[in-house]
């Protein structure tokens, strides 16, 4: 099960977070904020602010596409500029592209996370859904939404809303009809 990933939304969710904590913030507690945001969204709404693949790696949950746009070799001169581990947005989030809800989350992430150490930021990622991801696929494995979602506390009516519409996405969008 996967939504589809939303680069725009995944950039300007990251220049929000940025732009929030003054336009310069660390590459691992952006990232984090992130993953906390998505997880609130996904919870609470059933579906995903970016729709990014969450990885299992080492020091936790990572919104991998996300990751890509912030590090050296990846970065967009445009949007961030990194210097060892620490990302300066260079310019302002287009807030039109992030809904209601998303900026909603994504400010609770900030408010709730942004004062956590690395270590803290760890051990609170290093939640169910990561767990379960290590224990059943291994590392550096797409986290399922499902897990996410049950790991903050999802109703069981939620999951099964966020298993359907992952589902009728998917076939609507990525199956080849003969219609």
């Amino acid at each position: 099960m996967d939504f589809p990933f939303n680069r725009e939304k995944a950039i300007n969710a990251m220049l929000h977070i940025c732009n929030s904590l003054g336009g310069t913030w660390d590459k691992y507690s952006l990232l984090k904020i992130l993953y906390f945001a998505e997880q609130k969204h996904l919870a609470k709404y059933g579906r995903p602010i970016t729709g990014d693949n969450i990885v299992a790696m080492e020091y936790g949950p990572v919104p991998s596409i996300s990751y890509d746009e912030v590090k050296y070799s990846k970065v967009n001169p445009h949007f961030f500029s990194i210097t060892d581990n620490i990302v300066t947005a260079k310019s302002i989030a287009d807030l039109d592209l992030l809904s209601a809800s998303d900026l909603e989350c994504l400010n609770e992430s900030i408010e709730e996370n942004k004062h956590l150490s690395f270590g803290d930021l760890k051990a609170k990622s290093h939640d169910k859904a990561y767990n379960w991801t290590i224990q059943n696929l291994g590392e550096n494995q797409t986290i399922p939404y499902i897990e996410i979602a049950k790991a903050i506390g999802a109703t069981n009516e939620m999951i099964e809303f966020i298993r359907l519409t992952s589902e009728n996405f998917n076939f609507t969008f990525n199956e080849k009809h003969d219609w």
